[in-house]
């Protein structure tokens, strides 16, 4: 079974997230797409993110009708911050039988040659990678093992959600109709 890995702090989830999850996992040789919750990305520093469990339980929200969709909390018990390189050897010793790959966005491919072990993971996992608004040209994308996947560009993002919800803005139409009821009942990011 091949495996494509979204990670994510997903603070919130939203249908950006979900559209392009849906799309990998529709119209490449993924058969499903695991979102990784991460619970501290090295290149960001947040004091808006919320507790792992709590966006852990949005993604399961959000995904739960989604039969090729799964989340994982692997990164919960490892050194934080973690890495994905650490969390990619993680994963495929747990699921030997799995072959494993790495969905960015194409924001992230010109800086993906500063991540820690960038050559093992193009080497041993390989990338899918889907259009973002604003992403600079990079060499990777002649590499054998990426693959640029037509996505729909959208330029939603978990921030502008946030801002929205301070501002007493709605979300409708941007996080599912759980999540959003979801970071009502619980009163998050106000």
């Amino acid at each position: 079974m091949k495996i494509g890995l979204f990670f994510g702090s997903f603070n919130p989830i939203h249908v950006g997230h979900l559209i392009v999850a849906n799309v990998m996992a529709t119209t490449t040789d993924l058969d499903q797409v695991w979102f990784i919750v991460s619970p501290q990305n090295p290149f960001k520093k947040n004091k808006s993110l919320l507790h792992e469990f709590d966006r852990l339980d949005m993604v399961e929200k959000a995904i739960q009708d989604n039969p090729l969709f799964r989340v994982s909390n692997i990164e919960f018990s490892m050194p934080k911050p973690s890495y994905t390189i650490d969390t990619l050897i993680r994963l495929q010793e747990k699921h030997p039988n799995y072959e494993f790959k790495l969905i960015i966005g194409g924001d992230n491919l010109a800086q993906f040659p500063n991540w820690k072990n960038a050559d093992k993971i193009l080497e041993y996992f390989g990338l899918y990678v889907y259009p973002r608004p604003n992403s600079e040209p990079s060499e990777l994308e002649k590499h054998p093992n990426v693959q640029l996947v037509k996505a729909p560009s959208l330029d939603i993002s978990a921030t502008f959600i946030r801002d929205c919800i301070k501002n007493g803005q709605p979300i409708r139409y941007m996080v599912p109709e759980e999540v959003e009821e979801y970071i009502q009942r619980k009163k998050f990011y106000l």
